[in-house]
């Protein structure tokens, strides 16, 4: 969850030239690719897989006079993923793919392009490269697909370009991308401080078992924070805190205290916005879950689920209220991006 940095990035088609991905050979986030600078003519194209994310906690404070928000977004990276291939070009282009990719921004507003030239810029070099994005998160769903894309891309360009970034300034050029962006190359989980993007990472003692429900249509982060600073005009907003039964049923791998505590101050903007969100809340509720929020900014709504065969009964239940357009399961904590390696 971002101020105004939550931007949906699309992907684009496999084929590039004709020729197959070179995907890395590593999985470390930041680790060496071989070679230095940007000479790197044995490699044909790198592909980065990024998580979508959930907000288990999203506490927001009052509006700074940046106009940003002070937030304790406690983040969990969840499996469904964005792909990102980089190819060598002669310029920096962007493409897409997937559900929702007419909604992806193709130019240099791209997260995705906007990291290739930051990166570039860091190392005195080009961003010539086209940026190919298989798009599986859902696009302006509070999902931070965006901010995946851009870690994705970042990660993705510093292995086509044999840039061998240390992984503190790969996480600043992240915190300059936007707040979620940080994230999106850790994964796991992690408290986010500040507005956001400052992180530590947190213990998860298991699994959990999610649902996530696909709404018709985006929301606006900027737009669900004016919301926020409209319902709670005149009041005092408290200082964000993360709530420590949160943390530790993360620790502990507990579904059912986990339930109890999810927390999300975006939840009544976003459906003060989009009211029909509470139909959906509450045909997954009624099918089974264990709880249920709206996911960042929304207009994704989130389940959390005993296990995998009630994730299935939920998710079935929710396509049949005719109350979201689809419903995904998913699993967490997911790992942050990391190159796709051969096979």
């Amino acid at each position: 969850m971002s101020d105004g940095t939550e931007r949906g990035n699309g992907g684009t088609e496999r084929g590039n030239g004709g020729t197959e991905p070179v995907r890395g050979g590593t999985d470390a986030v930041g680790a060496g690719t071989g070679g230095t600078g940007a000479g790197n003519e044995g490699r044909r194209s790198v592909t980065v897989r990024v998580p979508a994310k959930v907000n288990v906690q999203l506490a927001v404070g009052a509006a700074r006079p940046d106009g940003f928000h002070d937030l304790a977004n406690v983040f969990l990276a969840v499996s469904l993923y964005d792909e990102v291939t980089a190819t060598p070009a002669e310029a920096l282009t962007v493409t897409c793919e997937g559900p929702d990719a007419d909604k992806v921004p193709l130019d240099r507003t791209n997260l995705a392009a906007r990291a290739a030239e930051l990166l570039a810029a860091r190392h005195g070099i080009a961003p010539d490269v086209h940026l190919h994005i298989a798009k599986d998160i859902p696009v302006a769903g509070g999902m931070a697909g965006g901010s995946a894309d851009g870690a994705g891309a970042l990660l993705a360009c510093d292995a086509l370009w044999g840039l061998n970034t240390p992984r503190a300034e790969l996480l600043d050029i992240c915190a300059e991308l936007g707040s979620d962006v940080p994230f999106s190359l850790v994964g796991g989980a992690a408290l986010g401080t500040g507005r956001g993007e400052k992180l530590t990472e947190l213990p998860v003692g298991g699994a959990f078992h999610w649902v996530f429900a696909v709404a018709d249509g985006g929301l606006s982060t900027p737009v669900v924070f004016g919301e926020f600073d409209r319902l709670t005009e005149g009041t005092d907003v408290p200082e964000p805190a993360a709530s420590p039964a949160l943390l530790e049923a993360l620790r502990t791998g507990d579904t059912t205290a986990l339930a109890g505590a999810l927390a999300n101050d975006l939840q009544a903007p976003a459906l003060s916005l989009r009211p029909s969100l509470a139909a959906t809340l509450a045909a997954g509720t009624d099918a089974g879950a264990l709880a249920a929020l709206v996911s960042g900014s929304g207009p994704t709504t989130a389940f959390l689920v005993k296990d995998a065969e009630a994730a299935q009964a939920v998710a079935a239940a929710l396509t049949a209220s005719g109350t979201c357009r689809t419903a995904r399961t998913a699993t967490s904590p997911a790992p942050g991006a990391r190159l796709v390696p051969y096979g």
